[in-house]
Parts: C-alpha cells; sequence; structure tokens
C-alpha cells in the first residue's frame, strides 16, 4: 500500500471519528437542554418547569388597564414582593377557581413573603371586569389583549391553546423588581390549569432565590 493510500486512509479515519465525537457532544447537549426544560422540580407532585426571564432577572416592566378600570404598572408594587399570576382568562374556569383559593390562602402567602397578587389575561378589560365581579373576586386583574407583557414573560409558551393565550404561570417578583422565583404549570402533557396554593408554596419555598 503506497503512502498516499495509508494517509488518505488515515485522514478518513479521523475526519469519521470526528464526525462521532461531535454527534456525542450535541446528543449529550440536546438531552440535557431536554431534562432542564421539562422535568419536574420541587416536591409539590405538580409538574413545572422555570421559564424565561426567571430568578435573578430584571422582571419586565409593564402598566395595563384592570378589570376595574384604573391602569395598575408592575412599578406601583416597589418595595413589596408581588405574585404575578398568568392564566388562560375567561374560558378557563379553573384559572378563576385558582385565584378564588388565593383568596382563601392569603395568611399562607403572607408567612411565604408575598405581599400582593396580580392576574395577567388577555380578554378585555371590560370582560374581565364583569366575570371577576360575578366571582367576587378581590384580585386585580389586567388585561394584555395584545400579548405584549405576556410575551415579554414568554408566559403564552405553556397553555392549552397555544401561542395566543396564556398558560399557568405564576412569576414572584422582590421588591427590587428582580425575579425570585417562577413556575410554569401550565404545559404539556398535564396543562395544569389548578393546583391548590399550599401546594405551589411548597415549590416557592423550596425554589425561590433569596
Amino acid at each position: 500500500m503506497s503512502s498516499s493510500v495509508k494517509t488518505r486512509r488515515a485522514t478518513i479515519i479521523s475526519v469519521a471519528a470526528a464526525a462521532v465525537v461531535a454527534v456525542v457532544v450535541l446528543f449529550v447537549v440536546y438531552q440535557n437542554s431536554q431534562s432542564s426544560s421539562s422535568d419536574a422540580i420541587g416536591g409539590s407532585g405538580y409538574q413545572h418547569v422555570s421559564g424565561a426571564p426567571g430568578a435573578g432577572t430584571a422582571a419586565p416592566a409593564f402598566t395595563l388597564a384592570s378589570d376595574r378600570g384604573a391602569r395598575i404598572s408592575l412599578a406601583d408594587f416597589r418595595g413589596k414582593t408581588v405574585l404575578l399570576y398568568f392564566q388562560e382568562g375567561l374560558s378557563c374556569q379553573p384559572c378563576w377557581d385558582q385565584i378564588k383559593d388565593l383568596e382563601q390562602n392569603q395568611a399562607a402567602l403572607k408567612a411565604a413573603g408575598v405581599d400582593s397578587v396580580v392576574s395577567i389575561t388577555t380578554d378585555p378589560a371590560e370582560l374581565i371586569g364583569r366575570k371577576a365581579s360575578d366571582e367576587k373576586l378581590a384580585t386585580p386583574v389586567l388585561s394584555d389583549p395584545d400579548l405584549r407583557v405576556s410575551r415579554a414573560y414568554n408566559a403564552n409558551k405553556y397553555g392549552m391553546m397555544g401561542e395566543m393565550r396564556d398558560g399557568h404561570s405564576f412569576v414572584l417578583v422582590g421588591p427590587d423588581g428582580t425575579i425570585r422565583w417562577r413556575a410554569d404549570y401550565g404545559g404539556a402533557p398535564d396543562y395544569t390549569m389548578f393546583l391548590p396554593t399550599g401546594k405551589m408554596l411548597t415549590d416557592l419555598k423550596a425554589e425561590r432565590a433569596s
């Protein structure tokens, strides 16, 4: 066998080996990214992920119309810890039941360091107002009809209606405007639209950033 043939064979073998290594590396990276975005975290027993922006990130600012006609900004809660609850809106009764459950567990929320709760959905403020009144809710529910805020938080990635609606996401924003904790419960395959507040607090206490 000539030296040129040997050289070509060695080159082919080296290239093939490098390709195999590259495929293995890409597979490992892919597997790690899949597990980090789909595995359950926390001890509540409810499947959830933590989307982006997540803990340690400045919470995107917003000002939206509320169910009561006023406009409410995230900046209004500076100096307090506020829990943002993104939900599917008028067509999702479990989402409204979730708000009721949060209100019924205000003492537990306060004990966990949550000063206020604000819900955000995509329906018009007038219709949200009627629904909130019918449900006798005190929690502010904000209207985000063009999904501008929902997209800023990527909260429309976890619902049953695709990206046209929010899912079931909780984002805890600290007094300084930094996200301290996030959990998105509404994604496939379970599409959780309601979980007991106590279960949510179990995850919050275990996962929140100081």
